[in-house]
């Protein structure tokens, strides 16, 4: 089986976490689990007054996973932040699947991530103003909802859906043609996705 770590900060955008998890045990069908990660076992409390305790902490999170995916939310600028680089970079050394979405892409290239790979954000001017920013990658950034390039997705706050299809299309999880369906079905609704579309066809029977 194959595992996708969700990294997770207290204030953490849980929609963002919803679209993606959900999607990947949907479409994965068994062939995936997704675990949580965060600072300390703490209990963490998301934007929408969730809480949760993560699987892992950054110092006891396995090696041996397919995808690291840092879900956005309102502490990504915070110093206690800079506890999730040591995961970040060995997830890029390995060569894995590394997500970043909202402030937490802004996070990736304030450490240097994304300053050779085209990516996208919260406005360019967002990365380039982050307080300390290594960032230097201005040339590769693109207005784009969501971007996968050599390995490393990102994706702004308003694209969770374009997030997570970028995410399964790495992760092969599924056909193309159903993460496609998948993806029209919750952008387009119900009424307004195509009537071949292989989840409006489920909902239907």
């Amino acid at each position: 089986m194959k595992t996708v770590l969700l990294a997770l900060l207290e204030q953490y955008a849980d929609w963002e976490a919803a679209y993606v998890s959900t999607a990947i045990h949907m479409l994965g069908q068994g062939k995936f689990e997704v675990k949580t990660v965060s600072l300390s076992k703490e209990p963490i409390t998301s934007i929408g007054g969730i809480h949760a305790a993560a699987d892992y902490t950054v110092d006891s999170a396995p090696k041996n996973y397919d995808a690291l995916l840092l879900i956005g939310g309102m502490r990504w600028r915070e110093e206690r932040a800079q506890k999730m680089i040591p995961l970040v970079e060995y997830c890029v050394k390995s060569g894995k699947i590394l997500g970043g979405i909202c402030d937490a892409a802004a996070f990736l290239a304030s450490i240097g991530v994304l300053d050779s790979v085209k990516h996208t954000g919260n406005r360019l001017s967002a990365l380039e103003e982050w307080q300390g920013t290594k960032y230097k990658g201005a040339e590769n950034f693109q207005a784009r909802q969501a971007i996968c390039d050599k390995n490393i997705i990102t994706a702004n706050g308003a694209a969770p859906l374009e997030f997570a299809r970028e995410v399964l299309t790495a992760l092969h999880a599924a056909e193309e043609t159903l993460i496609e369906d998948w993806y029209s079905l919750h952008k387009l609704g119900y009424y307004n996705a195509s009537s071949h579309n292989q989840f409006v066809k489920m909902m239907e029977e």
